[in-house]
């Protein structure tokens, strides 16, 4: 699940929470909105912790010029 299916899942748990009066017979939906923005907050945690550890950094090279033909060559 990605970055968006994380943000849709808390944005249907608040609607279910927040904007609905719904009566389900054998479920309440309050809980169910919450369970859902809780597990896309989770999800979204999850995302970016995995993606900083993805990000390589790369240190700067430093140029070096080549005094016999002119050019910069990098090392």
């Amino acid at each position: 699940m990605g970055l968006g299916g994380c943000i849709i899942l808390i944005a249907v748990g608040a609607i279910l929470t927040f904007a609905t009066d719904w009566e389900v017979q054998g479920a309440n939906l309050d809980v169910v909105g919450l369970i859902l923005m809780a597990v896309g907050i989770i999800g979204v945690a999850t995302f970016t912790s995995i993606a900083k550890r993805r990000r390589v950094v790369v240190p700067p090279t430093t140029p070096v010029i080549d005094e016999e033909r002119g050019r910069r060559t990098y090392e």
